[in-house]
């Protein structure tokens, strides 16, 4: 299961926040609280987390009620924003123009100045889902605590999403999505899915995962 952090004041501002370590506002620490009920009920087995502040605070909630230890893993952590880090959308569309207008569809070799390209985190982001689905044993969940931005690049790379293609959509505050191995082939099962019924918004992107029976991620992001 990938699951997404609860929200931050930079979410609420519409800020760039990529690797700044900002920790979940009073909404989101409400939206890791109610959320982590339900992701309790599917009796997870693991608990991962990016080690940013508001991820890290988000799987807190769920380890409060399983009593399962939190594992922090560097490799879960957001897109490098570079020189776009903590800026509003207004300001980057005002400073960066077009390459902030056409970032989504640029080419996967491409980065925010100073920043990580798709490629690079694409690739960081799905090495982490691999070692924690290899990690736990068979027909157990694995929670994953991450990022709109590496959960999306990390399960396109598994999926086998061509680089550079977006077709998935955004994952927003605190929702989750489900992935599954079979024979070595990953699946998404469940995309986007939680109880609080909210709009998307915001710049950034990030994920959660649960091991199926051949020992992959199976039960939501």
């Amino acid at each position: 299961m990938l699951w997404r952090h609860g929200q931050t004041t930079f979410n609420a501002e519409r800020r760039f926040q990529g690797q700044l370590d900002v920790p979940l506002n009073d909404r989101g620490r409400q939206q890791a609280a109610l959320a982590a009920r339900y992701i309790a009920a599917m009796r997870p087995g693991a608990i991962f987390s990016s080690d940013l502040s508001r991820a890290a605070e988000t799987a807190a909630a769920l380890a409060r009620l399983t009593g399962l230890s939190v594992k922090l893993d560097p490799d879960l952590r957001e897109r490098a924003g570079g020189d776009w880090e903590g800026l509003s959308d207004v300001e980057l569309r005002e400073e960066y123009g077009d390459a902030y207008s056409n970032w989504t569809s640029a080419p996967a070799s491409w980065g925010p100045p100073g920043g990580e390209s798709g490629h690079s985190v694409a690739e960081r982001a799905s090495g982490g889902l691999l070692r924690v689905a290899d990690s736990v044993p068979a027909g157990s969940t694995a929670v994953v605590v991450s990022h709109g931005g590496a959960v999306g690049l990390g399960t396109s790379r598994l999926l086998g999403i061509p680089e550079g293609v977006r077709m998935l959509g955004t994952l927003g505050n605190c929702r989750w999505s489900v992935l599954g191995r079979r024979a070595g082939k990953w699946r998404l099962l469940e995309h986007n899915v939680g109880s609080l019924p909210e709009p998307v918004e915001d710049v950034e992107a990030e994920v959660p995962v649960e091991a199926g029976a051949e020992g992959g991620t199976r039960r939501e992001e």
